[in-house]
Formats: C-alpha cells, structure tokens, sequence
C-alpha cells in the first residue's frame, strides 16, 4: 500500500513561497514588456529571420505583428495566457512566460499571415531563438 502523502505546515509554506515567487516574475516581466516593446520586437525578428526560422516578404510587417502580440500579452489576462501557451509547455523543464506565449503565437497564428511565406524549425528551435532575445530585455 502506497504511503500518502500529507505535507506539513512547513512544507506547504515552502511550497506556496515558490509558488508566489515564481508568479511575482511573471507578473513582472509581463509588466515590464511596454518599457521595451519597439527593441524586443525588433530583436525577435531579425532574430528569427536571420536563424532561418522565419521566411517572410517583409520584416518590418514580421515586427509589427510581434509588437501587436506583445501589446495583446501586456493586457491578457491569466486565463488567456494560460490557454495559449497550455500547448507549449512541454517544449522546455522552465519555460519563461513572455517567450512561451511569442512562440505559441509564431508557430500557431504567425504562419497563417500573408506576409509570412515560411516557418521552419521544430517548437524548441523557435523558442530558443525567441528566448534569447527575451532574456537580453526582461529578467
């Protein structure tokens, strides 16, 4: 018989401090993405263009549809972040927020864009590259 497992008070407040910790970052960089939308945005798309993930007639168009999607994430509400990146979270053990919602927005509205001829690469190649760049903008 399997021993169930009931966690103590000292526990269960270790766990909620994690817990907290982890959504006090989300909520920041999330708060922190209009102070540096333009260069991120700018970023992610030479970025993505210049790796090859994304094949497209034109990447300003490619940085304005990332712009758009960072303003739309700045005011998401939880249930909707949640919703769109569910799909994803496999992708890495500790994805960040903000790449994880710009890579489910690449790979799954992105590509149906007339300005987009291509998108190559699996999630995780996508993600890294989207990553790298969010991490030199947002902690």
């Amino acid at each position: 018989m399997g021993k169930v497992f009931r966690p103590s008070n000292r526990e269960s407040r270790i766990l909620n401090r994690i817990e907290s910790s982890k959504e006090h970052a989300r909520r920041q960089a999330i708060q922190q993405i209009p102070e540096c939308m333009d260069p991120l945005a700018n970023a992610m798309a030479s970025k993505l263009v210049e790796n090859g993930i994304v094949e497209t007639t034109s990447q300003n168009k490619l940085e304005e549809d990332l712009r758009v999607c960072l303003d739309n994430l700045t005011r998401a509400d939880e249930f909707d972040i949640e919703y769109k990146t569910t799909p994803f979270r496999r992708v890495v053990p500790n994805p960040h927020t903000v790449s994880l919602y710009l890579t489910a927005y690449v790979i799954e509205k992105l590509i149906d864009h007339k300005h987009v001829v291509d998108i190559y690469g699996d999630d995780a190649t996508v993600y890294a590259a989207i990553h790298q760049q969010v991490k030199r903008f947002l902690p």
